[in-house]
């Protein structure tokens, strides 16, 4: 078939990529100059499928209201009267129990160990370099507190086969050997050995020029204004260029995904969060992280990248405002230069922000839509980087009329019913 991808981002360059492997005919259009520069482009850089987990969980909301009164705070609300934004935080509220946190987390944890291993099997047969390391994360607790509320994540973990370990101090050091610079700032950590680091951007970037050799166009400079459609189909693609016709469309715009598709009927509840990171030279190799080191306090991912420290973290809600705060900035750097005071120069550090397409619950938002030949890949939140392959694969596969590799139960859309006809999702495909 002639599939038009919308977005060029990691997912859309993923899908992109796994359909023409498929033997489709495929052209991906992006408004930037290149893939991956909008949410991909300076992401933490975690790969770690362990790691997976929403932010709608058990005593979230107490201590959102905590989070705020800090001066490094993980979460920056900016209010506003936009309707989008207090629907979305009601239904994570709802979200917001144990029930719902294991179900929600089983689901994420699904399709990201699926993603993992396709990352893998990527790299295997075509060695597609990205900066990446395989050297696990390690969540680091500064408190007790945080240490004995992980019990948790691990019953998810093992319920699903997820390899951890529990670390004392010592046992941080051991993998992490900066650390013991700091000895007395933390008390423990979850250590997720099977999770991966890596360059989100050179992936991409990398993946759509191997997409390209494969055959597929990718238009870059092309404004998506609309989806023009009848009542069973999307007819085609009104863009800057003209409009663009396809058998089959797969919408993978991250954020802006709602905005096109509640044009057609359709409304998801993605919304965007602002993240922020910084990106770091290394000073002191010695001094500087191995791996990933999730800062628990802060909410904060400190992540070696070759010779840089990536470090990212920040749930700003503030709609689609893309404006750089310093206050942020001070927050990541206090988190990096806390634990590795020697190992780079924040001072030459490079400041970015991009916008999360989270969902309530934290599970992405795939597969078939009330239109026929439209398909979704969007709402991936903080995960897109970890969840790419896996998603780009599932939704190669659903196009194709495959049954996926995993069990999508609780990954299509239609367990939001959020449109103004109803979701049939074939039973083939269910299963």
């Amino acid at each position: 078939m002639k599939v038009i991808v919308l977005g060029s981002g990691v997912i859309g360059t993923a899908s992109a990529y796994y359909l023409a492997q498929q033997g489709h005919e495929v052209t991906v259009i992006d408004r930037q100059p290149a893939a991956g520069l909008e949410t991909s482009y300076a992401n933490a850089g975690e790969v770690s499928p362990g790691y997976s987990a929403p932010w709608a969980a058990p005593g979230i909301p107490v201590k959102a209201l905590k989070w705020l009164m800090m001066r490094h705070s993980p979460l920056v609300i900016r209010p506003g009267t936009d309707p989008d934004m207090w629907r979305w935080v009601f239904q994570m509220l709802l979200n917001c129990t144990a029930s719902r946190y294991e179900i929600n987390k089983g689901r994420m944890v699904r399709l990201a160990e699926y993603s993992r291993d396709c990352l893998i099997a990527l790299r295997d047969a075509t060695g597609i370099s990205y900066d990446h390391r395989t050297q696990g994360t390690l969540q680091l607790f500064r408190t007790q507190k945080q240490l004995d509320a992980s019990a948790s994540d691990i019953a998810v973990l093992q319920r699903y086969g997820v390899p951890y370990e529990v670390l004392d101090p010592a046992g941080c050091v051991r993998v992490e050997p900066a650390l013991a610079h700091v000895r007395d700032k933390f008390v423990g950590a979850l250590r997720l050995p099977n999770d991966e680091t890596g360059d989100c951007f050179k992936f991409t970037q990398q993946l759509a020029s191997m997409a390209e050799r494969a055959g597929v166009t990718f238009k870059y400079g092309v404004a998506i204004q609309r989806l023009l459609a009848d009542e069973r189909k999307i007819t085609g693609i009104r863009t800057s260029e003209g409009d663009l016709k396809a058998d089959s469309y797969v919408l993978a715009l991250g954020s802006y995904s709602p905005l096109l598709l509640r044009e057609v009927g359709i409304r998801v509840p993605v919304y965007p969060i602002k993240g922020y990171s910084i990106t770091v030279p290394i000073h002191d190799a010695a001094h500087a992280p191995e791996s990933t080191i999730m800062d628990e306090t802060y909410k904060v991912a400190i992540t070696r990248l070759g010779d840089r420290i990536r470090v990212g973290g920040t749930a700003e809600i503030s709609g689609y405002d893309l404006t750089l705060r310093n206050a942020r900035r001070e927050t990541l750097e206090h988190s990096v230069v806390d634990l590795f005071p020697k190992g780079g120069d924040v001072a030459k550090a490079e400041f970015w922000c991009g916008l999360r397409p989270m969902t309530p619950d934290g599970t992405p938002v795939m597969g078939p839509t009330p239109y026929r030949n439209l398909f979704l890949n969007t709402g991936h939140g903080t995960l897109g980087w970890t969840m790419a392959c896996g998603a780009g694969r599932v939704l190669a596969d659903l196009v194709s009329g495959k049954r996926p590799e995993i069990d999508m139960e609780g990954l299509f859309m239609d367990r939001y019913g959020k449109t103004n006809r109803p979701i049939v999702v074939p039973q083939e495909v269910r299963a």
